[in-house]
């Protein structure tokens, strides 16, 4: 009874976060001074040369106004947007795009992204709590000390940075890797995975770097904080080994906050590494709403947003349910 009772109020919460988050986003461009319609006008005149007369333009707004569900009254409008938009994912037709749809154009660009953020972020994790667990448990040692100093150069560097210094070094002084990565067109071969994995590997460095010094400093404090509680120092007493201790102990009680951010990392990589995908020119879901953001791609700019909120929600929903599994210190009530 108490977990049917926990799921059912963690769910309620996930439906009320998914509602307020969908609605903000739907309201907060329709309060801008800038229109969606006025711009495209504007600028399909400005490629023609010539202006249109009334009766032109006002059929021509009606149709825009149709095709972009922007037809009504702001509440029709909203109802439109939750029902036929979220429910169905269906946003229409891209503004920059025309005639492809957002949800083929995020569906082709969505693979790119979480094949890149999917694996940066986990072999970041999983490097960057191992050392910070090693720098932790044997935090008096001098090669803690390293890593750590290691983590502690890393970690404020900003991403932009990094990733130029890179671009740089691997490929402009030694060009190990392009400066502008070029996928092969076709079905997927053998050799077309391989370039794949080429030109990802310099954006995916910069990501697990950018990560790294995180995971090694936020693991290396709790690893420390863990090892003095009473029940490591009791197993120490019994006699088990550094490695049992740091291990069964430190690392799986440590690690539940690692955990946490772990999964909510994951859950951004539908929204896109924007930075990333900028700097390298990389073809993912970030690109997307950089391009949108620069035409005034209303549609597009909802269904990215829309994607990562979703996205964030369920991860959230998900780690509530699993968090009982991995701490028995906790119980679903």
């Amino acid at each position: 009874m108490g977990l049917a009772r926990y799921i059912v109020q963690r769910f309620i919460t996930y439906l009320l976060v998914l509602y307020i988050g969908l609605t903000i986003t739907f309201f907060l461009p329709r309060f801008m001074p800038s229109n969606p319609i006025d711009n495209y006008i504007a600028q399909m005149q400005s490629r023609v040369g010539q202006t249109m007369t009334p009766a032109a333009m006002a059929n021509l707004r009606n149709s825009l106004e149709q095709l972009y569900g922007l037809k009504g009254s702001l509440w029709s409008q909203y109802l439109h947007y939750m029902g036929s938009v979220v429910l169905h994912f269906d946003f229409g037709p891209s503004f920059a795009n025309y005639p492809d749809s957002v949800a083929s154009l995020i569906f082709t660009a969505l693979p790119w992204t979480a094949g890149l953020l999917l694996t940066s972020t986990i072999i970041a994790w999983i490097l960057g709590n191992m050392v910070g667990l090693v720098a932790g448990y044997f935090n008096k040692s001098r090669t803690a000390s390293v890593l750590e100093f290691f983590g502690i150069v890393l970690y404020p560097i900003p991403y932009y940075i990094l990733a130029l210094v890179a671009i740089l070094i691997l490929a402009y002084y030694i060009p190990v890797f392009p400066l502008t990565p070029t996928f092969l067109p076709g079905a997927m071969t053998l050799q077309k995975f391989g370039n794949i994995l080429y030109n990802s590997f310099l954006p995916g460095l910069t990501l697990v770097l950018a990560a790294f010094g995180w995971n090694i400093l936020s693991m290396k404090t709790l690893a420390v904080a863990t090892k003095e509680e009473p029940f490591v120092t009791y197993a120490r007493m019994k006699g088990t080994s550094d490695w049992t201790r740091m291990t069964n102990y430190v690392f799986r009680n440590a690690m539940l906050p690692q955990v946490t951010g772990l999964v909510l990392s994951l859950a951004t990589i539908f929204s896109g590494a924007l930075l990333t995908e900028i700097l390298f020119s990389y073809p993912g879901v970030g690109l997307l709403m950089r391009t949108a953001a620069g035409s005034g791609d209303y549609n597009m700019l909802y269904g990215t947003i829309d994607l990562s909120i979703i996205a964030v929600a369920t991860a959230a929903f998900v780690l509530d349910l699993v968090y009982p599994l991995l701490d028995p210190r906790i119980r679903f009530r």
